[in-house]
């Protein structure tokens, strides 16, 4: 008989205690990047004894686990990642980090335990499934491509008998409502980008700058000109962010450099818009470089694409969240985010969702408190059951046969 939303809620509540346990085992031990050996650890150990087949990344420390149904179907994937980051946590939790200047600063130890909560409500009703649920615990999703790496090797086809055809993910976000769930159809995050140039003139005396050819005023003049080039060139409804974050020059106060180094990062929403502005921050910087009688060097590195959501996906999502938590819970987001998100590459393959579950702490207002990545973000635990219910129904309602 299928199971009710009331009654998947009610389960998930009554396995909150192993689900929050987990998250904080996790949230002792950070670890960074695409080899997490003590978090891969964990996670094999937290599957142990489910009727789920567990393999292993050969590139990084991945997991994916095969769960099957009792009747033949589609294949859908539920994710989780687990890398921390490089901040030194200042929360004061009894949980907080034992590891010097690492910290789950983005709630990837809550992905985690959700994603196996879901896992032990879905091993025990796998009567109810038709077709098989991957479930996708990746490293390296902060900036490292995880992903990418496990679609290569072969993420997508580790059930034979029906490749993945469709996937979700949550994120959890300190600056939202807590218990809320928040999606929107179309871009969800943008394409992130970075950038570095090197501005080259000639060095002097800081006296005679009639001597020289000073990079500093031309660098600031190329900062400015990003500036107006967005604004006046990028069109507000196909938006782009270009941030200059990093700026060196010189060394002293009487020497004039040789050279001026800028970095920064390029935000988009659409592949056209991101080819767009990568080309006229080269054609801005080089130009003036060019009219002042310099050279710059400009160099460009792609990151992660556009986190595009499915709609008919983001709508089942919003219909999910109202039947399991209730309407209230039940939020459309009025706009994309210009965060970018590892989970991009798995919805270019297959259609699917990523959505926001609000975990702003009692007491704190989402639109002050620490947010993610910050070395004091605290997030409300309370609603990781419910997110533990929302993986299994979008699950269950998928493969109801």
């Amino acid at each position: 008989m299928p199971i009710s939303a009331p009654e998947l809620l009610s389960a998930a509540y009554s396995d909150a205690d192993r689900t929050i346990d987990l998250r904080r085992r996790l949230h002792r031990h950070p670890e960074i990047g695409l080899h997490l050996p003590q978090t891969q650890a964990m996670v094999l150990e937290a599957f142990a004894g489910l009727p789920i087949e567990l393999t292993t990344g050969t590139t990084t420390s991945s997991v994916v686990g095969v769960l099957r149904g009792a009747r033949p179907g589609p294949t859908y994937l539920l994710r989780g990642d687990m890398d921390g980051l490089p901040v030194h946590e200042d929360t004061g939790l009894p949980f907080a980090s034992e590891v010097p200047g690492a910290m789950h600063a983005c709630g990837h130890d809550t992905h985690v335990a959700m994603l196996l909560g879901a896992a032990r409500l879905l091993a025990e009703r796998r009567d109810l499934l038709a077709g098989q649920v991957v479930f996708m615990v990746l490293p390296g999703v902060d900036g490292f491509h995880g992903a990418r790496y496990m679609l290569e090797e072969g993420l997508l086809d580790v059930a034979p008998e029906a490749p993945v055809s469709g996937a979700f993910a949550l994120h959890i976000s300190s600056t939202l409502e807590s218990g809320s769930v928040n999606v929107r159809p179309g871009p969800m995050m943008a394409a992130a980008d970075q950038w570095r140039m090197v501005v080259r003139g000639r060095g002097g005396h800081a006296s005679e700058p009639h001597g020289a050819a000073d990079p500093i005023p031309v660098a600031a003049e190329i900062v400015l000109a990003l500036q107006s080039m967005v604004t006046r060139r990028v069109d507000v409804f196909d938006p782009a962010v270009v941030t200059v974050a990093h700026i060196e020059a010189g060394s002293t106060y009487n020497v004039i450099p040789d050279t001026a180094f800028l970095e920064g990062t390029i935000r988009t929403l659409s592949a056209e818009r991101r080819a767009d502005v990568v080309a006229a921050v080269r054609r801005v910087a080089t130009h003036i470089g060019a009219a002042h009688g310099l050279t710059v060097e400009f160099e460009h590195e792609e990151g992660y694409p556009v986190t595009v959501n499915d709609t008919g996906a983001a709508a089942r999502v919003l219909g999910a969240a109202a039947e399991l938590l209730g309407e209230r819970a039940s939020c459309l987001s009025p706009a994309p985010l210009m965060g970018a998100e590892d989970f991009s590459y798995v919805l270019q393959r297959v259609p699917g969702a990523m959505a926001w579950l609000g975990g702003c702490p009692p007491g704190l207002d989402p639109a002050t408190a620490p947010a993610n990545h910050s070395n004091l973000v605290v997030f409300d635990e309370e609603p990781l059951p419910a997110g533990v219910a929302l993986y299994a129904w979008m699950a269950l309602q998928t493969l109801a046969g």
